[in-house]
C-alpha cells in the first residue's frame, strides 16, 4: 500500500525502487524542500539489502614464496629430497630419469625408471614407479625437440603440496637434477629470483652428503 504525505498519496516501496524519476515530482512545489532525496534512488538506499549490494571479490590464498632454486621432495616416487631450479622460462617440469621401462599394469600404462638425487653425481640411485600420464613434445634450451614420457605426481615444497606434471628425461649434463617450469609454479608460488632456499632445506648431514657425493 501506498502512503499518504500532506494529503498526497505516495508510492509503496516496491513501486518506489521500479520508479525511474525524482520523487520530487510527486510533491507539491513548497514541499520539496523537505524533501533532500534527489531521485527515488535515494530513497531505498536506507533499506537493509541495499547497503550492501556491493560485491567483494573472492579471497584467494596467498602464494607461497620460493627462490630461484629450492630443496623439493618428491614423496609418490620414494625421493626424498632433491634440488631443484625453479624456472620460469620453461613450461614444463623435468626429472632426471635413466632406464626407463614401460610395462602395464591391470591394463594401465606405467614407467619404471631410476633417479639419481644427487647434483652431478650417480651414487644412491632411488628406482621409481608411476602411471604413464601422456607422452609430450619437448623443445629443449639446444633447440631440439623430444617425445618424453609424462608422469603425475605430489610434489613437496617447504609445507605446500600440490600434484604436478613432470617429463622424464636425461639431465646428465645440467647443473641440476630437477627443473620446476611456469605449469607447476603458477597461481601456486611466487619467484624471488633473487634468494634461494626460501622453503627451508633438510638437515645439515644431508646437505654435506650431498656436498661430498657432487
Amino acid at each position: 500500500m501506498g502512503v499518504s504525505v500532506f494529503g498526497k498519496s505516495l508510492p509503496d516501496r516496491q513501486q518506489i525502487r521500479s520508479a525511474a524519476v525524482p520523487i520530487s515530482i510527486l510533491l507539491k512545489p513548497r514541499f520539496r524542500s523537505l524533501f533532500p532525496y534527489r531521485s527515488v534512488t535515494d530513497v531505498s538506499l536506507p533499506y537493509p539489502e541495499r547497503m550492501n549490494s556491493k560485491k567483494t571479490p573472492a579471497s584467494r590464498p596467498p602464494e607461497t614464496v620460493v627462490g630461484w632454486r629450492e630443496w623439493v621432495q618428491l614423496p609418490s616416487l620414494g625421493v626424498e629430497w632433491v634440488k631443484a631450479k625453479v624456472d620460469t622460462g620453461a613450461r614444463t617440469s623435468s626429472l632426471h630419469a635413466f632406464g626407463l621401462e614401460e610395462f602395464s599394469l591391470d591394463g594401465v600404462p606405467w614407467v619404471r625408471f631410476a633417479v639419481h638425487p644427487w647434483q652431478r653425481s650417480k651414487e644412491d640411485s632411488i628406482i621409481a614407479e608411476a602411471p604413464l600420464f601422456e607422452r609430450r613434445s619437448i623443445r629443449s634450451s639446444n633447440g631440439r625437440s623430444e617425445l618424453r614420457p609424462v608422469i603425475q605426481t605430489m610434489l613437496r615444497i617447504g609445507q605446500h603440496e600440490s600434484l604436478v606434471d613432470l617429463t622424464l628425461t636425461r639431465r646428465d649434463d645440467m647443473g641440476f637434477r630437477m627443473l620446476l617450469g611456469r605449469e607447476a609454479i603458477r597461481g601456486r608460488f611466487l619467484v624471488d629470483s633473487g634468494r634461494s632456499y626460501i622453503a627451508g632445506r633438510p638437515a645439515k648431514s644431508i646437505r654435506v652428503a650431498n656436498q661430498k657425493r657432487s
